[in-house]
């Protein structure tokens, strides 16, 4: 494992540090000197799960592979029951689609790559388009922002500071202009530029469902007009602090557009960072890339293993 590998999983383990303290400690409680699966164990472990903000319907899910397991298999070590039980929270998490890589280093499918980054305000949208930017430009790809959320006092203005620390030019029209005018522009842009990637932001208000409807899709016409099957990923931000509150917005966002991808943000704030299994098993979309910090480059690929390991503060790839 690299310098730079052990230095993301050190960052993520410190990210996850409210959740990991808690959740570890009541794990670790329930499976000290365990080497069987009773009902005790399961009732406990649901009340460990639910406390994290794991959901009703996930924490269920996980109960009920764990005691399918406990019927087919025997434990005869701590290890052995903990193991299997990061085995089946995995399992929970979706992995990302191969049409959509998540790696910043992979070949795009199209060019320019258009990205649809959509959420709602205060979820980390904009931090969270700025540090794609920056992954993207680390690893040399030309990008371009569209500031496409016209409507929000200084959004645009918040949205070219990003920018600027990224290192990626940024097209915009001011406030109140029409959304899909912008995003016409920076695609054309982008093709005349010869540019990899556009990352599109967009108005984050859920308010009116019918018209963020017709917004995006209105914002998808136009980028089709100049590259024929844009949007090629559309991304859903979510704030990890908000709990089963981010679940409910991502269902009414996913009603509103085909959603391929999520960014959980902020998890370094909240002692419930479990929603991230929630949020992933109960809207059956994987969680590409987390938000375990404040500074550009806090913004991680997201591992089901990794995560997992972090999450119960168990040794990962050899780091210890």
């Amino acid at each position: 494992m690299g310098f730079f590998d052990k230095l993301k999983i050190s960052r993520l383990k410190e990210g996850l540090t409210k959740t990991r303290d808690s959740f570890r400690e009541n794990i670790s409680r329930i499976t000290r000197g365990r080497t069987d699966i009773d009902e005790e164990f399961l009732e406990e472990l649901e009340n460990i799960l639910i406390s994290a903000d794991v959901g009703v319907e996930t924490t269920l899910g996980i109960v009920d592979r764990i005691t399918e397991k406990a019927e087919e298999e025997s434990y005869r070590s701590e290890d052995e029951l903990n193991a299997m039980l990061m085995q089946v929270m995995e399992e929970m998490l979706l992995d990302a689609h191969e049409t959509h890589p998540v790696d910043f280093q992979a070949d795009l499918k199209a060019k320019p790559y258009v990205i649809l980054v959509v959420g709602v305000n205060g979820a980390g949208k904009t931090t969270s388009i700025a540090k794609l930017a920056h992954n993207y430009n680390k690893s040399g790809k030309k990008v371009i922002i569209a500031a496409a959320d016209t409507f929000r006092a200084a959004a645009v203005q918040q949205l070219q500071i990003w920018a600027d620390r990224a290192g990626v030019p940024m097209i915009s029209q001011g406030q109140n202009a029409d959304p899909a005018s912008v995003v016409f522009d920076a695609v054309s842009s982008a093709v005349a530029r010869e540019a990899d990637v556009v990352l599109v932001d967009t108005a984050g208000r859920l308010h009116n469902k019918s018209y963020l409807m017709e917004e995006l899709a209105k914002i998808m016409r136009v980028a089709k007009k100049k590259v024929p099957d844009a949007p090629h990923e559309v991304l859903l931000v979510l704030d990890g602090t908000t709990g089963q509150n981010a679940v409910s917005q991502a269902r009414e966002f996913t009603k509103c557009v085909n959603v391929t991808g999520l960014v959980v943000t902020k998890l370094d704030g909240t002692a419930k960072g479990g929603i991230v299994l929630s949020i992933s098993k109960e809207l059956e979309l994987p969680v590409k890339y987390i938000g375990v910090g404040e500074t550009i480059d806090d913004l991680q690929i997201f591992d089901r293993t990794t995560f997992v390991g972090a999450l119960l503060g168990k040794p990962v790839g050899g780091s210890g």
